[in-house]
């Protein structure tokens, strides 16, 4: 019998499309038919090899869901002042690296991060943002089923002070560690410098009715399948050695391009993350994920089992975000599990794979006001981004991945180039 560990190596050759098949649907039927062929041709069934998959996620269900019952906490939590001088134990980074998330306590002091929040609204008001803002038709909200509040804003000096603070590189660096980031002779991205990403902030008000968000992930859609560069990211999902997959592995993501839409993101990003500037309890609307990073091996194989249509891929298409149904991923669905209780100035953060969602609400208790800000370390994929993020700074302009709304390039008391730090200058490429 051929070895899990060492399958046979496979002679079908994968097609890929760098850009959008023109016929996607016989696109899909022939990725779907060579992915097949290429994990049987290592001695191993396409079921054989979900069924491996799923029995390690299906563990990882297990311990979370007892975890809940004994009243423990699944979510990793770090105070930032360990990450700072060091001190985190051993047992807190196995957590991160099971669960895929964590919150980092005190990440900001929560003075600072209520007065950004005063700062951010003065902002809006003093430039008329309510008076003039119109929703965009592709906004990614609006295609999961969800309305939060959502502010197309990128350039306050508050968000800006946030992304280029030394606190926050710190913690950017501890969390792309986690990583893999150096193998088969290529360093794939440097952990210790991040692009900067610059992206919304969210602002919920109290009394607020919520219906949330879905669950879903980001990393891409049908190019996870269908590029040469995922293919080689999830090889091991593809060519009957499952059990070697390693959700920190970074070989090849950074080279992964996406697909257009609405929904994409351009840079490579180890975690997804938001600083909170407002307490926020538990039960308040708040984000959910399934803690087990490598439930993309599920994800990702389960449209090969022949129950899926042969043109469907469990709901994953262009331009939305990329689902999980309790049609399709009922035990992944099991684990979903929210944040605990925040304070203003914690950072919360998720592996970039992760399923995440957020609760309904229903007469929203307190604020629930957060500033987007990922990880996203140095690499040639994010450096091409950080220099489009570059112009769009000097003109006010919303950022590339975002709908073209420009609010702020006539607005007042908006962040300027001259004022960026070395962090900063670096995260823009230009230092």
């Amino acid at each position: 019998m051929t070895s899990v560990a060492d399958p046979r190596p496979s002679t079908v050759e994968l097609p890929h499309w760098e850009t959008v098949p023109e016929d996607l649907p016989a696109a899909i039927r022939a990725i779907k038919r060579a992915l097949r062929a290429r994990i049987e041709a290592s001695g191993r069934t396409v079921a054989e090899v979900y069924a491996a998959a799923e029995r390690r996620v299906a563990a990882r269900v297990t311990e979370i869901k007892a975890a809940k019952e004994a009243g423990e906490s699944v979510w990793p939590a770090i105070d930032y002042a360990d990450i700072e001088n060091g001190t985190v134990r051993p047992a807190q980074a196995d957590l991160v690296r099971k669960r895929g998330c964590l919150v980092v306590r005190g990440h900001f002091p929560r003075e600072r991060a209520l007065a950004w929040d005063v700062s951010i609204v003065d902002y809006v008001e003093r430039n008329h943002f309510f008076e003039n803002y119109t929703s965009p038709g592709d906004d990614f909200f609006g295609s999961v089923g969800s309305e939060p509040e959502i502010y197309p804003i990128y350039w306050s000096e508050a968000q800006m002070e946030a992304r280029q603070s030394d606190r926050m590189a710190r913690v950017q660096s501890f969390l792309n560690s986690f990583w893999t980031h150096t193998s088969d002779g290529v360093r794939w991205f440097d952990p210790d410098r991040d692009a900067l990403y610059p992206d919304r902030i969210r602002r919920r008000p109290p009394g607020t009715d919520s219906r949330g968000l879905g669950a879903h992930c980001d990393p891409g859609t049908l190019d996870l399948w269908m590029t040469e560069a995922y293919q080689r990211a999830f090889r091991h999902l593809f060519d009957g050695s499952v059990e070697s997959y390693d959700p920190w592995d970074a070989a090849h993501r950074t080279a992964g391009p996406q697909y257009p839409g609405s929904t994409m993101c351009s840079a490579f990003r180890t975690f997804q993350g938001w600083t909170a500037l407002s307490d926020m309890d538990h039960d308040q609307g708040v984000l959910h994920t399934v803690p087990i990073p490598e439930a993309m091996a599920c994800l990702l194989l389960r449209p090969l089992l022949p129950d899926v249509p042969g043109d469907d891929m469990c709901g994953v298409t262009l331009n939305q975000v990329f689902p999980a149904s309790e049609k399709w991923h009922p035990l992944l669905l099991e684990a979903l599990t929210g944040i605990p209780d925040v304070r203003a100035g914690d950072s919360v953060w998720w592996h970039c794979d992760m399923i995440h969602s957020v609760a309904p609400v229903t007469g929203q208790r307190g604020w629930g006001n957060v500033m987007y800000i990922p990880a996203a370390p140095w690499c040639p994929r994010n450096e091409r981004y950080a220099a489009s993020v570059c112009e769009a700074l000097l003109s006010g302009s919303s950022p590339g991945d975002f709908p073209e709304e420009h609010y702020e390039r006539s607005w007042t008391g908006r962040f300027t180039a001259d004022r960026l730090g070395t962090t900063g200058r670096r995260g823009l490429g230009l230092d």
